[in-house]
Formats: structure tokens, sequence, C-alpha cells
């Protein structure tokens, strides 16, 4: 008994001194453990007489008290420097100035994809989707294109397998369009297309955007006024000069190629026009009586037109961008331009 004050003085000292909460069980065992010092006088109290026992007991129940309340206190503190050291580690200066978040935008050939869905659809156009891997049949044999067409040899074409392909234009959407609703109809059909190619103006993949008008009285004068309005409206010049020469497509007859007046030079002549004063934009024409008559639609009651115009192409005269490359590089200095 005479040693209690001493082992309770160690003990206080013992838990103040320790820095690591994993070091307090040790210490805790060395005093109040199965074999610490008070339990070892717990275990002497049987040689004590019948009157001293309990004021024995008692005295190192109190002690123990102690040692367990003061155990208790220092895993308190270190837990809760543990936490200031945390939070000084971790902590956030309110008063610095933010960074502000980079804000995206929009690829400018997305732009350029919803600028032309909207300028169509003003005028009653409505919008087509298909699916881009393609049966043969839709993207050549439907379309008129003939089996020694160059157009389906494997250096044009990324075949799948020997009746699938990655479709080369979009016009295998008008094709499903037609099959699936009687005329009369005005849709546009904008996705990606591909084919094997690639250089400043050409990529394997591309975007375009494909027109067809199929009524009763649909005439040619019809599809050179409507294409002539889209494009004043498109780049924002109503003086925009436009021009259609005769050209030949499989799938329409008589078909041509529009030109417009440079946009970059105004028509005097530069490098992007070639020093002609004219761009080329699409290729159009009047539906050919054997693509109606793949769908089952009555060539001699119905008559259409249709049209196909490169996304980027038109986004390149728009943006004045001279390499097609830049627009799927991911360059962000590019990109943020468009903000």
């Amino acid at each position: 008994m005479e040693k209690l004050e001493e082992i309770l003085n160690q003990g206080l000292s013992a838990f103040e001194a320790i820095e690591n909460p994993a070091d307090l069980d040790q210490v805790k065992s060395r005093f109040i453990g199965k074999n610490g010092a008070l339990t070892e006088l717990l275990k002497g109290l049987g040689k004590l007489s019948a009157e001293e026992r309990p004021a024995a007991g008692a005295r190192i129940n109190e002690v123990k008290d102690k040692l367990e309340q003061a155990l208790a206190a220092r895993r308190e503190s270190l837990r809760e420097q543990q936490l200031q050291a945390q939070l000084a580690k971790e902590s956030l200066d309110v008063t610095l100035q933010g960074r502000g978040a980079g804000r995206g935008g929009m690829h400018p050939v997305t732009r350029t994809l919803e600028r032309i869905e909207a300028l169509f659809h003003s005028i009653g156009f409505e919008i087509a989707q298909g699916p881009e891997i393609e049966t043969d049949f839709y993207n050549f044999t439907a379309l008129n294109i003939p089996d020694n067409h160059p157009a389906r040899a494997m250096h044009d074409t990324f075949y799948v397998d020997a009746q699938h392909v990655l479709r080369t234009h979009t016009s295998p959407v008008q094709v499903r369009y037609m099959q699936n609703n009687p005329p009369p109809l005005k849709i546009i059909a904008p996705g990606r297309v591909y084919r094997c190619d690639s250089d400043v103006t050409h990529t394997p993949m591309f975007h375009q955007v494909e027109g067809l008008w199929v009524d009763e009285n649909v005439s040619f004068a019809e599809l050179k006024g409507i294409l002539t309005d889209f494009m004043q409206q498109f780049f924002e010049r109503d003086n925009l000069r436009t021009r259609f020469r005769p050209s030949f497509f499989p799938f329409t007859e008589p078909s041509a190629e529009m030109d417009i007046g440079c946009v970059i030079c105004g028509g005097d002549g530069c490098r992007v026009c070639s020093g002609t004063g004219w761009l080329e934009v699409l290729g159009c024409g009047m539906v050919h009586p054997n693509v109606l008559g793949h769908v089952d639609i009555d060539s001699e009651k119905y008559i259409g037109f249709a049209f196909g115009l490169g996304v980027e192409r038109l986004a390149m005269l728009r943006y004045g961008v001279n390499d097609l490359r830049l627009f799927f590089e991911n360059d962000l200095k590019f990109l943020k331009q468009f903000n």
C-alpha cells in the first residue's frame, strides 16, 4: 500500500509523456493491465486483516480510476492534436483570389451542323437518322450505283465484311426513310460518313448533310432556289453569287454541282479558290427513277430532288480554316477560338 502514491505519480507522468496513441496501450498495461502494478496490489489484499481490507481496496480502486481518467484524457488530447495537424496540412486559404473555371464551347463542326439543321428546318425539312454500318444494298444498289462503280472499290470504302460497309454518304438514310414513309416528304439526313482518304482537305471520317424532297410537282428550279437561299442565309450574304454546273451522279438525273462566289476574296481570286473566284460546295440533282423504283414509289406520279454537302467544307469557309485536320486534332488553342 505504500507504493500506491508512487504508482499513481509514475502512471500520470508516463501517460503525459506519450506522443503516439499506439503507445498508450503499452503504458496502460504496466499500471492497470492484467499483470500491472495495481493488479498485483489487488492480489495481495488477502494478506491483510479483515478490518484493513475494505479501506485498502477502496484506495486501490480510487488510484485505478484516476489513472483511467488520465489515460482517457491523454488519448483525447492526442486525437485532437492529430486532427489539428491534419486540418493545418489540408487547410485552404479562402482569401486567395480564385483561379476561375475554364469555359468550354461548342465544336465548330457541331456549330455548323446545328446551323444547317436550323436553316432547313425553318423551311419545313424534317431530320432523319440511320445506321452508320450499312448493307451493300442501301449504300450502293438502292442508289443506282452499278457493281463496277469505283466507289465500291476497297481503296475508297471501309468494308466491315462482304455485305456491310461503313456508310460512304448519308443517302442510305433517304432510302430507308422512303421505304417507311409515303410521299410527299422533305428530309435532311445529317451524320458521320467514312471514306479511305486523308489529307489537308479530306479525313477518313467526316460529316455530311443530304437532303431529299419528293412530291408530285417538284422542279429543278425549286432545287436551285432552295439551295441558293440556303447558302445566302448560311454565309449571311444576300448578294452571294451562285451557279450550277452539269455533272453526273448515279442516283440523280439530271445532276449538277453548285458553286458559290468565293467568300474569302469576294470573287477576286485567291489561293482558296485557286484564282477562279468560285468555290464548289455541293452536288445535287433530280432523283433518278431507278432509286424511286427500289422503294416502290411511282416515278410517273412523283418526282424529287436531292442534294449533299460536306459540313467540314462549309465550316472551313465560314470560319476561315485552311486545314481540315484541325477540326479533329483536339488542339485547345484552336478550339478556344470558338467558345
